[in-house]
């Protein structure tokens, strides 16, 4: 079952938990109960593939789906027409104490899709489990690749609708474009001038709105998110830390039972939070290292315990982590003191104050598991340079602000443990940035696809298919609105 952070009476089956999104106090979704597994659990893992080791996984916290339920998900979900990696979530090796794991080789090139091309399948499987009659409207505030992961994955998926809202000007080109082409008969994309959090609040004030909900319950319409607020967003996440792991055993990179880092590129907290998940199962895990860029507020509070997002907010080359209300942190708050009236009062302090500060206790139990720096841009290019140079291996700005955050931990603290960095985005998505990092010059006079091509014959990488084919692609949907216009945008769209 699942339960709010917040403390709430109610708890979920798995399929209400997926189905719902969020708790009806605020509160975010969490299993009552974390599974521990045992050693012969990872030892299994090593000869399965990526779907098996998914199943293993899956069915630990979906009890009200069959087996046969969750492998025809995953199917659907992880196959060839889709990923364009066997491995589907590879394991590279760069150096002999560092590795990367590319979480980009679905069909938007971009870590989300390891989530949200399950989602949906897991979303209407619970539909029907729940009895559920009512069109069940999607809502996604997006900082670039969520959005179109969630377009692509919801996508003419039976009984949804599915409305994104993106931060005009406060995305790359190419995300933008992935996501105004979007074709499909159940899909809405508006931008919304202000930041991400801007979009992000509209979203979760429309959630917390009961009186809105039950007009759009009037007309047979209830609301749901694809964000990583849900369980179903971030359950998914989970097995990657695990296939990784498996992986780096199977090619004898560390033994059976040795600890391994992880480095995360982090914005919302939600891809990093899933590899604290899997550690609380069991997971060898040393340290879980958040990588920022200059919006910098998870490094803050992890180093000193203080939230405070009353802050300059910056766009940077890397804009997914361009985010200063990190929403899955609520649920790390949750697992660490276990104390839903503590979290509470964090989270009323945050959307009163804007700040909140955290005991001695948590942040001490917090920072076993933690440990963060922040990159600007100019170190951010230097490193993809640097690391192109070195390796011939191509990073987008998120993987190396991971990357150098790495380096910086380990002079640091002359850490040698073995080290995953999490790789979150085709560098073709932010093709601007990196061309110019290795070499290239991404002048005002050439367009996106020029740079792709460019970019391409320079690196001698190959442009991902869905990425190519956005050229001759219709742009569908110019909306503009103010964070203000969000409500009536939704009833537009979902009524």
């Amino acid at each position: 079952m699942y339960i709010s952070t917040r403390g709430g009476n109610d708890s979920f089956s798995a399929a209400a938990a997926i189905k719902t999104g969020m708790a009806p106090d605020g509160g975010l979704l969490v299993p009552e109960v974390v599974p521990c597994l045992e050693k012969t659990f990872l030892d299994k893992l090593v000869g399965l593939d990526y779907h098996q080791r998914a199943a293993e996984i899956l069915k630990l916290f979906l009890d009200d789906y069959s087996a046969s339920e969750i492998e025809s998900c995953l199917k659907a979900a992880y196959n060839s027409k889709k990923f364009d990696h066997a491995a589907i979530a590879p394991v590279v090796s760069l150096s002999e104490g560092v590795s990367v794991l590319e979480l980009w080789h679905g069909p938007t090139s971009a870590f989300k899709d390891m989530a949200l091309q399950l989602l949906p399948q897991l979303l209407s499987l619970a539909l029907k489990k729940t009895g559920e009659t009512d069109q069940i409207a999607i809502l996604v505030a997006t900082s670039g690749d969520t959005g179109k992961a969630a377009l692509e994955g919801f996508r003419d998926v039976d009984q949804t609708q599915i409305v994104v809202f993106y931060p005009y000007l406060g995305v790359s080109k190419i995300q933008e474009l992935q996501m105004v082409t979007q074709e499909g008969k159940n899909v809405t994309v508006a931008a919304v001038k202000g930041n991400f959090d801007d979009t992000q609040t509209g979203v979760k004030t429309i959630f917390n709105d009961l009186q809105y909900g039950k007009e759009l319950e009037r007309h047979g319409v209830k609301l749901s998110s694809a964000n990583s607020i849900n369980w179903g967003r971030l359950l998914p996440q989970i097995v990657y830390y695990f296939s990784a792991y498996a992986d780096m055993v199977k090619t004898g990179r560390i033994r059976q039972g040795q600890a391994l880092n992880f480095v995360v590129p982090t914005g919302n907290f939600g891809n990093i939070l899933a590899g604290y998940y899997a550690k609380l199962m069991g997971l060898p895990v040393h340290k879980l290292i958040c990588a920022a860029n200059n919006n910098n507020v998870l490094t803050e509070f992890l180093r000193t315990g203080v939230y405070n997002r009353e802050r300059d907010f910056y766009k940077t080359l890397s804009p997914s982590m361009d985010i200063l209300i990190s929403s899955n942190l609520e649920r790390l708050l949750y697992l660490v003191t276990g104390d839903s009236t503590k979290v509470s009062c964090w989270m009323r302090e945050l959307s009163g104050k804007g700040q909140y500060q955290v005991d001695a206790e948590c942040l001490a139990a917090i920072q076993q598991s933690f440990w963060s720096d922040w990159v600007s841009d100019d170190i951010t290019l230097k490193t993809i340079q640097r690391v192109f140079k070195q390796y011939n291996y191509v990073m987008d700005p998120h993987t190396a602000v991971a990357w150098k955050a790495y380096e910086n931990y380990q002079e640091e603290t002359g850490d040698t443990t073995q080290t995953v960095v999490v790789s979150t985005a085709s560098p073709f998505k932010f093709s601007d940035s990196v061309l110019d990092a290795v070499g290239g010059q991404a002048s005002k006079e050439k367009n996106e696809f020029d740079v792709l091509r460019e970019l391409a014959a320079l690196t001698d990488w190959a442009i991902p298919a869905p990425l190519a084919n956005l050229e001759n692609k219709k742009i569908r949907h110019t909306t503009v609105g103010n964070k203000e216009d969000m409500p009536n945008l939704v009833k537009q769209a979902v009524i």
